[in-house]
C-alpha cells in the first residue's frame, strides 16, 4: 500500500490509498467512505480487489481519518466542494499513479451520494459506478416511526450545527458521523428532508445532470442496513433514469458498516459485476 498526500485549497491535506494489483492495466476500483468512516478502515475491501486481480485506491473524506485538520466554525464545505475540488484531486493521483486503467467508483453510504454526483459532473469519464450500502436519506424511503424521526432529526441536527458553527459529532453520540463542517450537515439534512441534491453553493442542476449520465451502475444493499434500506438505496438509484442500473442484495446480515470488515460476500457480487464490463 503506497499513500499520497494531496494538498486541498483551504489547507487541508487529505491522503489517498493506492493499492496496486497483479496487473498494471486493469482497472482501478476508486472508493470514497461513509460519513464518519476513516479512509484506512476499507483496507480489507481493497485487498480484496487486488487479490481478485483489480488495482484498488480510498479516497478520504475531507477533515476524517488521516485528514487534517478537522472541522471547526471556519470550515465552508460541504457536497459541491467534495464533487468539484476533492474528488477531482483524488483522481488526478489515481490517473497519475495507474494511467492504464479504467477508473470505477465505488461510494459507500454518503460516498456514493457524492459519487454519483462525481460522475454526474464529468460526464462518463468512469468504467461505472458502484453504490453499496449508499441510497438516498429522503426520509419517506424508511418505514415506520424512521421517517418522522429522520425528517426531525436531520432538521436538529443542521440547527445544532449551525449554532455550534460545526456538527460536535465528536461531542454527541447521534449517527456515527464524527466532527463535520456545518455545511456538509446543511447539506445532508436538506436532501433527507427533501429528497433531493441541493447542495449549497452548486454551480450546475445535479438532479437534471444526474438524469442524464449514461453509466453502467451497480447498487448493493445488505441485509440488517437501517440506514440504507432498499427503498433508500432505489430512491437514489430512480435518480439515474439515463444509466443502466444492476441492484443486488446480499442476505449475510452484515448491516450497514460490518461489511467493510467481512467484505467477501459484497466484494464477490462487484467483482462478478466488474468482469461483465
Amino acid at each position: 500500500m503506497e499513500t499520497v498526500p494531496i494538498q486541498l485549497p483551504d489547507g487541508t491535506v487529505t491522503p489517498i490509498r493506492l493499492f496496486p494489483g497483479p496487473v498494471d492495466d486493469a482497472p482501478v476500483v476508486v472508493m470514497f467512505p461513509g460519513l464518519g468512516v476513516p479512509a484506512g478502515f476499507y483496507d480489507p475491501v481493497a485487498e480484496a480487489l487486488v487479490t481478485a486481480g483489480f488495482n484498488a485506491a480510498i479516497g478520504e473524506l475531507r477533515g476524517q481519518g488521516d485528514s487534517r485538520p478537522r472541522p471547526s466554525a471556519s470550515s465552508s464545505f460541504g457536497y459541491q466542494e467534495l464533487v468539484s475540488v476533492d474528488f477531482p484531486a483524488t483522481f488526478e493521483v489515481v490517473r497519475e499513479r495507474f494511467p492504464a486503467s479504467t477508473p470505477f467508483l465505488l461510494g459507500h453510504s454518503m460516498g456514493g451520494q457524492l459519487g454519483t454526483m462525481y460522475a454526474a459532473r464529468i460526464r462518463g469519464r468512469l468504467g461505472g459506478l458502484i453504490l453499496v450500502a449508499s441510497g438516498s436519506p429522503y426520509h419517506r424511503g424508511f418505514p415506520g416511526i424512521r421517517a418522522p424521526g429522520l425528517y426531525l432529526g436531520s432538521s436538529a441536527m443542521s440547527v445544532t450545527a449551525n449554532i455550534a458553527g460545526f456538527w460536535p459529532g465528536d461531542r454527541l453520540s447521534v449517527g456515527g458521523f464524527g466532527r463535520q463542517s456545518k455545511v456538509l450537515i446543511t447539506d445532508w439534512a436538506r436532501f433527507a428532508r427533501t429528497g433531493t441534491i441541493e447542495p449549497v453553493g452548486a454551480d450546475i442542476d445535479y438532479e437534471e445532470r444526474i438524469a442524464r449520465l449514461n453509466l453502467p451502475v451497480l447498487s448493493v444493499t445488505i441485509d440488517g442496513d437501517d440506514l440504507a434500506p432498499r427503498r433508500s438505496a432505489k430512491n437514489l438509484v430512480d435518480k439515474l433514469t439515463g444509466s443502466q442500473v444492476t441492484m443486488v442484495h446480499v442476505d449475510e446480515p452484515l448491516g450497514h458498516n460490518g461489511w467493510i470488515r467481512k467484505p467477501d460476500a459484497v466484494t464477490e457480487c462487484i467483482v462478478a459485476w466488474l468482469r461483465d464490463r
